[in-house]
């Protein structure tokens, strides 16, 4: 079973990587971020020719979330129960035996600013919500755009990153909170070396120069990690034209 997140960085310019995508590459579960579409204009119709069902909370030009499923989805969540937020960062739903939650984290823009404060009390809200999602769904699966760079290995330039936005020491303890739930990085259980990245800037030749960092992330909880088989960086999307900055990102279970 493939378990994918991709950050498409609007659906509407994206759609037709997507679609290619998905034909080639045939992902079980897909979990996509900045889709920046009002739930009105979703392309639920085309992604159901392909075999998909999906569930949605969208708006426009900004923010934007989805889940793909061959399997259909129940229990659909969107938003962080109790904390009041009107951007759609947050959906969850169960498909089979397994939760899925997926998620765009705040970006932060620079640290201390005020989106930065945002950003760590959402993130203190997503801790508390998950706490109590992994409790009562031991199957859980946390995927999506963090915006954080878990470690230095996953930084181009940690010198030049230091305590920048996306590597601040803060950013990096809630996620280690996370973490902390009984939450894995599938990547890190495959991968131990450094130079694996998932987002690169459109500016100065990023992709490259693979001057780039590694913040989409496929989490698994403790239930599901002796399942993963298997964890990827698909770098080729990257390379299409007129890509997303960010490339998919896929964890493999063991039916």
């Amino acid at each position: 079973m493939k378990i994918a997140s991709w950050n498409v960085n609007s659906l509407n310019v994206r759609l037709p990587h997507l679609v290619e995508w998905l034909k080639d590459r045939q992902p079980d579960i897909v979990g996509l971020q900045e889709t920046k579409l009002e739930d009105a204009k979703f392309p639920a119709a085309a992604l159901a020719e392909l075999g998909y069902r999906s569930v949605f909370a969208g708006q426009k030009t900004y923010n934007g979330v989805a889940i793909l499923s061959r399997e259909p989805a129940r229990d659909v969540q969107v938003g962080i129960p109790g904390f009041e937020d009107e951007q759609k960062r947050v959906i969850a739903a169960t498909v089979g035996d397994l939760r899925v939650v997926d998620l765009y984290v705040v970006n932060g823009k620079a640290v201390g600013d005020e989106k930065y404060d945002y950003k760590l009390r959402w993130l203190d809200a997503a801790h508390d919500w998950l706490a109590a999602e992994i409790a009562r769904h031991p199957n859980l699966i946390v995927l999506g755009d963090f915006n954080i760079a878990p470690d230095d290995r996953d930084v181009h330039d940690p010198e030049a990153w230091r305590e920048q936005i996306l590597c601040s020491t803060p950013e990096r303890e809630a996620l280690r909170r996370l973490l902390a739930l009984g939450l894995h990085d599938s990547f890190r259980l495959h991968h131990d070396q450094g130079g694996h990245y998932s987002w690169w800037d459109y500016r100065a030749a990023g992709f490259r120069r693979n001057l780039g960092l590694r913040i989409d992330l496929v989490l698994l909880s403790d239930a599901l990690r002796g399942r993963c088989t298997a964890a990827s960086i698909d770098r080729e999307p990257r390379t299409w034209e007129r890509p997303s900055d960010h490339a998919p990102v896929i964890a493999e279970l063991a039916d």
